[in-house]
């Protein structure tokens, strides 16, 4: 606690200087955003945490870059000194020093970029009661290796002022004025901190694997995470114990300095954290800004300690701009002495709202405005990313990661389909293979195909979870729908696999189907696309969707519409032509995967009829469930399954593509205007 008292202390005593730099040249990295979405760049952007399972587990706070950046920081833009600061001097004062990375290693300067907004208003209806206006003629700027807090009570309008910078605003919000653009972060709790951060790396950047993992350790030092490094991150839906909120909420801005940015959104970095964590989390962000990188964030409130590590403050009331300023300058009466106001607070806030904006303090940010739009600088580069294979091999590498570690959503999906198994295995045990137990071999497959295919609806989280950190990684435009739907899909084949092969031997060998190592292996595969086609079902709604109520809902009224046309409890030629032949039963995948096993079962075998006659399988077969009599067909059901199964993956694509990406409601998919990318 002393270190972190010490460390405060040291970057308090100079943020006044490093805000207010009197001998600077202009830099060359300046952004000024003209109108929302004009920036071409990706911004990483997300909303504010919320609790998800239990109050332990805080979900983190969401931040926003610009990509880009070197290895060495250009000097800030000449600041004009606040009128309310002119009785100081900050000659006297210097620049904070460099934070070292430890073991001597200094911490690569980042080329940090300054942004400027003006008169930037933000309407949104119904969001208040007595005006649309969230936002009103704000005024203000960043500049780089400084912190810029966006402070005021609940609805003042600090987060709206942050996503119209951002470009993170909802579609039915109207900006107007000059201001900027987006991106996001989702953790992923069953990875260490390393391999998260790795990952992120990998799927983010291009060039060797000896350069990413200099950049990481980096990010690990800025973001004094080296005693958590190789600890499980937790929280979520993980079930795993993990890090605590406030680590959790350095690695998810760890994982954003992977890409060295020019300018770091944060939206309350300090909420639900005790002080100790607060102390820690400014001072990391401190220690940030030191070393070039622009930062912008909003607080609800702070403490003594806290709010003299910031440099420049922007207090909101009910949208309304109440100073915009260095920090010290706020707590500054008419003649320059620092005192405390004695003011009842809805008074203090109608005077300010009143004298500010005709104010020599206002006057100073619209002249450093005009200074900074006056020559705009170099556009801000992109690193680029890393290629469309190795995207795919990163995401294939995660998912196999994932599910080896996720014993909820996958282990114990396996040990569900074994219990399912042994339970169908041991009431259709004992059947024989004579004439009379056509029937009931009958049933078992279809009990079998169909249960097991109902079972898989205990993926249904695992998936939105997967969908969920997908959208984090195309809003930072770091995967691709096409990349995405191919790694998942080779992630899970293991999975699945392994699920197939198992519930197929116990369930083959307890009814006692004919042995024969090459019939077994027909089963197996059948059984291994009827999942891969399930698992495709499931992503393509739960893509709609996006909640697992709706989605569980949804695959059970499918499954038993499914379940009704697969031909079982009534013949498929005698089915209604309308409706349940054409579609119900051609786009079952159960009518498929049944009939080929009883094809494999049945095809080749004899029954003998007394002592003199006997009939084919097919022939003894034909009351109970219709089959082809071509042995060659139970092929082509294999290929329908197949085609199935990449069906639904390409209904996935679509709706990725030009669906999800939109910001489009599941519900609303058909009706909801779509925004830009």
């Amino acid at each position: 606690m002393e270190e972190i008292q010490s460390q405060s202390d040291l970057y308090r005593s100079s943020s006044s200087s490093a805000s207010s730099p009197t001998n600077r040249v202009p830099s060359s990295h300046f952004f000024y955003v003209r109108k929302p979405g004009s920036l071409t760049q990706p911004i990483s952007f997300e909303d504010s945490p919320e609790w998800e399972d239990s109050p332990a587990d805080v979900r983190m706070d969401e931040e926003a870059n610009i990509g880009g950046g070197g290895d060495s920081i250009n000097d800030a833009t000449a600041t004009p000194i606040s009128p309310s600061l002119s009785k100081i001097n900050s000659g006297s004062m210097t620049s904070p020093p460099v934070p070292e990375g430890g073991a001597g290693n200094v911490v690569r300067k980042i080329a940090g970029a300054s942004i400027a907004w003006k008169d930037l208003t933000v309407t949104m209806k119904g969001k208040r009661r007595y005006s649309d206006k969230v936002l009103k003629s704000s005024n203000g700027y960043a500049l780089p290796g400084t912190m810029t807090v966006i402070m005021g009570p609940a609805k003042s309008g600090k987060s709206t002022l942050l996503r119209a910078l951002a470009g993170r605003l909802t579609p039915s919000a109207k900006m107007y004025g000059d201001g900027y653009a987006e991106r996001k972060t989702q953790l992923i709790g069953s990875l260490t901190v390393r391999e998260f951060l790795y990952y992120s790396s990998l799927l983010q950047l291009p060039g060797f694997l000896c350069q990413k993992r200099s950049v990481v350790e980096d990010a690990i030092q800025a973001m004094s995470l080296s005693d958590y490094a190789n600890k499980l991150i937790g929280g979520g839906h993980c079930y795993m114990k993990g890090l605590r909120s406030g680590e959790r909420r350095r690695v998810s801005i760890a994982r954003e300095l992977v890409m060295r940015p020019h300018i770091l959104f944060i939206d309350e970095p300090l909420y639900h954290l005790d002080s100790v964590s607060t102390l820690l989390m400014m001072v990391t962000l401190k220690k940030l800004a030191s070393i070039g990188c622009t930062l912008v964030f909003t607080i609800y409130q702070s403490s003594t300690e806290v709010f003299g590590l910031f440099d420049r403050i922007c207090l909101l009331s009910n949208g309304n701009t109440l100073f915009f300023g260095e920090t010290l300058a706020c707590l500054q009466d008419d003649n320059g002495d620092f005192s405390a106001v004695n003011m009842d607070t809805a008074v203090a806030i109608r005077t300010l709202e009143a004298t500010y904006k005709s104010s020599a303090d206002a006057a100073s940010v619209e002249t450093m405005i005009f200074k900074l739009t006056e020559r705009e600088g170099s556009q801000l580069k992109s690193k680029g990313k890393a290629g469309a294979a190795t995207r795919v091999a990163v995401l294939t590498w995660k998912s196999l990661l994932v599910m080896s570690r996720e014993w909820k959503y996958y282990w114990l999906r396996l040990i569900l389909y074994l219990i399912l198994t042994l339970f169908i295995g041991t009431l259709y045990s004992g059947l024989g293979h004579s004439l009379s137990s056509v029937a009931t071999r009958v049933a078992a497959v279809f009990v079998f195909v169909s249960f097991a295919s109902l079972l898989g609806i205990a993926g249904i989280p695992s998936l939105l979870k997967e969908i969920k950190i997908y959208r984090s990684e195309a809003s930072n435009q770091h995967s691709g729908a096409f990349v995405f739907i191919l790694g998942q899909f080779l992630g899970s084949i293991p999975f699945l696999f392994l699920i197939s092969i198992s519930s197929s031997l116990v369930f083959y060998f307890m009814v006692g189907l004919r042995d024969d190592f090459g019939l077994l292996m027909y089963f197996v595969l059948n059984f291994f696309m009827c999942l891969l086609v399930n698992e495709g079902l499931m992503l393509s709604i739960a893509c709609v969707w996006r909640d697992v109520y709706w989605s569980t809902l949804t695959l059970i009224s499918v499954h038993v519409i499914m379940m009704l046309a697969a031909g079982h409890f009534r013949i498929r030629n005698a089915l209604p032509k309308p409706l349940w032949t054409y579609p119900f039963a051609y786009i079952s995948f159960h009518t498929y995967s049944i009939q080929g096993l009883l094809e494999n079962e049945y095809i080749g075998e004899v029954f003998a009829v007394g002592e003199v006659r006997s009939i084919s399988g097919y022939e003894a077969i034909g009351g109970y469930y219709q089959i082809a009599a071509d042995a060659n067909s139970k092929w082509r059901n294999m290929l329908v399954l197949l085609a199935m199964a990449f069906g639904y993956r390409l209904i996935v694509y679509v709706l990725l593509r030009f669906g999800l990406n939109k910001n489009v409601s599941g519900r609303l998919l058909l009706c909801h205007r779509k925004n830009n990318s």
